[in-house]
């Protein structure tokens, strides 16, 4: 028995070492996300010279509208667009100044077709309000709005009794079938909360039930959901009910724009019926270097240089899926696609960098002939964003809307995803990891008794890659960090690390860190001339470009999504004209496109691959980790890692536990 209670003892503190070190490889903080889509790029020696430039528009003003600003709202089928942003030549613009009253904001009503043609339900009114999509409560008063949550044409199926979730806390659940199939109870909630209910008929009327609400915004008999039903079955086991329509609106948090509101630099409203015009009151400085936050979430974003240089842009925050477009191209024209014109593709704003361009040539009809559509890309070379840690720039190569960065700086055909560029300061304490995004962190594990130097660990999927001691007293305070074997290259440059100072305090001991640069080698790729992209599959390589044809014809089909290549698309319109945009994906969060809990019998949506172009933050962990894990076995995607140098001190804890597991067998014999 002595012996039993002894080996289970043994057993516990084993699995107490061993818990302890998997808390220490896994405690860290998740990535927050966002996305940034910005409009064209205005470049001069100051507002004066952009605003007479008509190359960007008619002389004394420079406009914006959804065909310009990806960020916009945007109906690609009925080619409808409600917003603009200006910037007129008023008095008191110049330098860098906007004037009173130089910078315009309008957005007008228009009208969109229901997702579901077929279902005969017309038209329904829409603005764009600070590139988000909104329904009017009233047609024509655009001071009342409500966001709309959903405008679909799939299929689903419920059972009596299921649930469908149709996001922003709301749900429609089929609550019985009559006995005859051809009628079904549905019942609409918000929140679980009870809103209304509605028997919907599928042999009489149009088999559609509008549920109206009152006292939205002050606003009466106000249309919130339209669903359709397609047909009612009433089984031996199931009843169910089928439907084919949905349109939904946030009518729950409506809001009421007021001429007293104010939106960042724009503060003076005016509401005319279907038109909202907002203007700025006070002038304003494009500052180097800035973010001016025009309004609601949007912004210009100033370039660090002597010219003056900026965008507008959007920011978004919340979880979902969303397009990065190009310009809208009608008819069969030739047509090239920059970053000035195509938010999707990589762009340094600093260093007015893009390596990117796509044109398409020859249309017919709507079909591109073969070597008619293009792809090329080649190296540039930009500033860290450390640039006071980091000496000197590094290269870059924009591919298919990602950043990468080339294993050679002449050398297309290797390259690996930047994963973190950042000058932000971060404090670490002995033992907290810093989570650095794609699987790759950095551990402080000791600082020194003189406060001059910290020993560095850096971990790829929680497994040791390499360590540093870095001093602060002497050289220039980086760890450059080059790892062997990645798409067979030695010595690549994988991480930068800036420490900016470390302190030795008599309770914490800390490294602060300011400049960091990552690259995901562990997933580095090699382009071959026989990859195919999509559309897109005759490839050549010439030293720092690459170009990608097509070699086969293909059809800009009507209503269709087409993939051009690695996650880059054209969507095409549901129109007798021919009418495309390219855009790629980014997402934020996990986004269920379909609503959960019924089965979708939509089989013809095309769902592209998300890019990776979003903001990644870096996090430290909460706690301390416990130094217990003797061996570390090195990364093993592409790489060959260094062999972890151990002063021996760590194992510690480890030893002291299996040294006394050992004495406490032997006493019980």
């Amino acid at each position: 028995m002595k012996r039993f209670a002894a080996s289970a003892l043994a057993a516990l503190m084993l699995l107490t070492v061993f818990a302890s070190a998997a808390m220490a490889e896994n405690n860290t903080t998740s990535v927050v996300s966002t996305v940034d889509i910005r409009g064209p790029v205005y470049n001069g020696t100051s507002l004066t010279d952009i605003l007479t430039n008509t190359a960007y528009g008619n002389g004394t003003t420079i406009t914006m509208d959804a065909n310009k600003f990806a960020a916009f709202y945007y109906d690609i089928d009925d080619n409808v667009t409600t917003e603009s942003l200006s910037i007129k030549n008023v008095a008191g613009t110049s330098g860098r100044t906007i004037g009173e009253d130089g910078l315009i904001y309008t957005t007008t009503i228009g009208q969109s077709e229901y997702k579901n043609k077929d279902v005969g339900w017309g038209n329904y009114s829409v603005i764009g309000f600070f590139a988000d999509k909104y329904i009017p409560l009233k047609p024509n008063d655009a001071s009342k709005l409500a966001k709309l949550v959903l405008d679909s044409d799939d299929k689903y199926t419920m059972r009596t009794g299921e649930t469908l979730d149709l996001g922003s806390g709301y749900s429609l659940q089929a609550k019985q079938v009559d006995v005859d199939g051809k009628k079904v109870w549905l019942e609409f909630d918000k929140d679980g909360q009870y809103v209304d209910d509605q028997i919907v008929s599928t042999d009489t009327g149009n088999r559609t039930w509008t549920c109206e609400v009152d006292n939205v915004q002050g606003e009466d008999n106000v249309p919130v959901l339209k669903v359709h039903v397609n047909q009612v079955f009433q089984g031996t086991v199931d009843s169910i009910a089928q439907i084919d329509a949905l349109w939904l609106i946030d009518y729950a948090n409506a809001i009421k724009i007021n001429t007293s509101d104010k939106f960042g630099k724009l503060d003076d409203v005016a509401i005319n019926g279907p038109t909202i015009t907002i203007k700025n009151k006070n002038t304003f400085s494009l500052t180097r270097d800035s973010d001016q936050e025009i309004g609601q979430g949007m912004y210009f974003r100033v370039a660090d240089s002597d010219a003056l240089r900026f965008y507008a842009f959007k920011q978004q925050t919340t979880p979902g899926t969303y397009d990065i477009r190009g310009t809208v191209v009608s008819g069969t024209q030739p047509y090239t696609w920059t970053s000035d014109n195509f938010a999707g593709f990589f762009y340094d704003l600093n260093k007015n960098v893009g390596t990117e361009t796509l044109s398409v040539s020859g249309i017919s009809g709507r079909t591109i002939p073969e070597n008619g559509l293009n792809y090329s890309t080649t190296i540039k070379s930009v500033d860290y964003e450390a640039s006071d840690a980091f000496n000197g720039t590094y290269p870059v190569l924009g591919f298919f809307a990602q950043k990468y960065v080339p294993l050679k700086p002449n050398d297309a055909s290797k390259i690996a995803k930047l994963v973190l560029d950042s000058d932000t300061k971060y404090t670490l304490g002995t033992g907290e990891t810093l989570d650095l995004g794609s699987g790759y962190s950095l551990q402080a594990k000791q600082v020194d008794v003189d406060g001059k130097k910290v020993w560095l660990e850096f971990d790829k999927d929680g497994q040791y890659v390499d360590d540093q001691i870095v001093s602060t007293d002497t050289g220039n305070h980086t760890w450059t960090c080059e790892v062997d074997n990645v798409q067979g290259e030695d010595n690549v440059p994988v991480l930068k690390v800036h420490v900016n100072q470390v302190f030795q305090g008599t309770v914490d001991s800390i490294a602060q860190i300011k400049g960091l640069w990552l690259i995901d080698y562990a997933n580095a790729m090699k382009i071959n001339t026989s990859d195919k992209f999509g559309k897109l599959d005759d490839v050549a390589i010439n030293g720092p470009t690459i170009t990608i044809d097509n070699k086969n014809t293909f059809s800009l089909t009507r209503d269709s999504d087409q993939e051009i290549g690695q996650g880059m698309y054209f969507k095409v319109a549901d129109s007798d004209e021919l009418r495309y945009y390219p855009y790629v994906q980014q997402i934020i969060g996990n986004e269920t496109t379909i609503p959960s809990n019924a089965t979708s019998t939509n089989n013809t949506s095309v769902t592209p691959a998300p890019v990776a172009n979003i903001t990644e933050t870096p996090s430290v962990n909460a706690s301390t980790p416990t130094e217990t894990s003797v061996t570390k076995t090195p990364a093993a995607a592409n790489t060959t890692a260094t062999e972890k140098k151990t002063p021996g001190f760590e194992i510690a804890t480890a030893i002291f536990g299996l040294l006394l597991v050992a004495y406490i067998i032997r006493k019980n014999r």
